[in-house]
C-alpha cells in the first residue's frame, strides 16, 4: 500500500474520523481546520475535543491551520468542508490545489445555485475529483465501527486508488459509475431524516417514518434523475443506505433538528445550543428551490422548508401531506 501523504480540508467531526481512517496504514495525514481548538487538542491530546470529544485518533494524524495550506505538499485531499462554504473556500485556494486529487465528503447542494458539490469545486478548481458518500456516523468510523460506503469518480483509476487506499479492516469501499446520484443521494437524505425527526417528536410513530423513509426516497430519485443520475444508484448505499441510517439512527444530527424542531424551537435555538447547525437545514432551502425551479414534485422536501422557514406548524404540515389527490404509487414511485 502507498504511503502517499493525504491531506483532509474541514476540521469538523467527519473531516476529524476521515483523517483517522486515511492514518490507518500508518501514513502521513494533515487535517486543516480554523478552530484554535481543534487543532490545539489534536496535536496535544490526540483528539478533536470541539467536534468529537474523547475519541481518540490515529496517531500520525496532525493539525493545522487553514493558512497554512499554502504551504500543503499533499497531492491527494479529502474534502470535508460544509456545503455553503465549499466554494468560497476552492476559490481562495484554486492555484495551490490545481491538479490535485480531490475526493469530496460533503453532503450538501448549494443554495444560491443547486450546484452540488463536486460541480462547485469544479468549477473553480482544476483537479480529478471523486465523491464518497453512503452510511457512515462520523463517530462510528472513529470507534471503527463496522461501515460499507461507495465512491465515485469521472476517472475510474482515481475511483480505485482511493478505494484501496481507505478500505481496510473496518471500513469497506465500493466503487459506483454515478457520482451525481452518490451526491444527490447524500444531500436529500439529510431533509429526509429532518421529516422523521419532526414525525416522531409530534408522536407519529413507526408507522409513519416507514411511509416517510419510502416516499423520501423516491422524491431523492426524482430530484437525482433531474441532475442526470441513474436511478439504480437510489437502491444503493448512498441511497437507500444512507437515507435509512440518518433517518433512523440516534446519532443523527438532522433527525435531532427534526425532533427539535417539532419541540418548537427555532434553527436560531438550535444553533446556540449546540454551536452548529446541520447540513440539512441548509438543503432543505437548496431542495426547495430546485424543485420549484423545475417543476419537481417533492412534497415531503418542501414541508420541511415551510416548518424551517415559513414556521408553518409540524401537525399541520402532517395534515397536508395525508390530504393530498389520491393517485396509484407507481405513479411516482422508483
Amino acid at each position: 500500500m502507498s504511503m502517499e501523504k493525504i491531506a483532509v480540508i474541514g476540521g469538523g467531526a467527519w473531516g476529524t474520523a476521515l483523517a483517522s481512517l486515511a492514518a490507518e496504514s500508518g501514513r502521513p495525514v494533515e487535517l486543516y481546520a480554523r478552530e484554535k481548538g481543534v487543532i490545539d487538542s489534536i496535536n496535544d491530546s490526540n483528539e478533536n475535543s470541539l467536534f468529537l470529544k474523547d475519541m481518540k485518533l490515529n496517531p500520525t494524524v496532525t493539525a493545522r491551520y487553514m493558512d497554512d495550506l499554502s504551504s500543503c505538499d499533499a497531492q491527494y485531499i479529502i474534502w470535508t468542508v460544509p456545503t455553503q462554504f465549499s466554494r468560497s473556500v476552492a476559490r481562495q485556494y484554486s492555484a495551490l490545489l490545481k491538479g490535485r486529487y480531490i475526493l469530496n465528503a460533503s453532503k450538501g447542494i448549494e443554495i444560491d445555485t443547486g450546484k452540488l458539490v463536486v460541480q462547485t469545486l469544479a468549477e473553480e478548481i482544476d483537479a480529478k475529483f471523486a465523491i464518497l458518500s453512503g452510511p457512515s456516523f462520523a463517530k462510528e468510523v472513529a470507534l471503527k465501527k463496522l461501515t460499507a460506503v461507495s465512491l465515485s469518480s469521472n476517472d475510474p483509476e482515481v475511483a480505485k486508488w482511493w478505494q484501496r487506499e481507505l478500505s481496510c479492516d473496518y471500513f469497506r469501499v465500493y466503487t459506483a459509475s454515478d457520482m451525481v446520484g452518490l451526491e444527490v443521494g447524500g444531500a436529500v437524505k439529510n431533509v429526509i431524516a429532518i421529516a422523521t425527526g419532526l414525525s416522531d417528536g409530534i408522536g407519529m410513530d413507526d408507522n409513519a417514518r416507514a411511509g416517510i423513509i419510502t416516499r423520501g426516497l423516491a422524491e431523492i430519485a426524482r430530484l437525482g434523475i433531474s441532475y442526470g443520475a441513474q436511478r439504480e444508484t437510489f437502491y444503493g448505499l448512498a441511497g437507500l443506505g444512507d437515507l435509512v441510517l440518518t433517518t433512523t439512527g440516534d446519532k443523527s444530527r438532522n433527525r435531532q433538528v427534526g425532533k427539535l424542531l417539532a419541540e418548537g424551537l427555532t434553527v436560531e435555538d438550535i444553533q446556540k445550543k449546540y454551536n452548529s447547525v446541520a447540513e440539512g437545514v441548509f438543503t432543505a432551502k437548496a431542495v426547495y428551490l430546485e424543485a420549484q425551479r423545475h417543476n419537481i414534485s417533492m412534497p415531503i422536501c418542501t414541508e420541511v422548508y415551510r416548518i424551517i422557514y415559513e414556521g408553518k406548524n409540524p401537525i399541520e404540515s402532517a395534515n397536508d401531506l395525508m390530504r393530498r389527490p389520491l393517485r396509484p404509487e407507481e405513479d411516482e414511485t422508483i
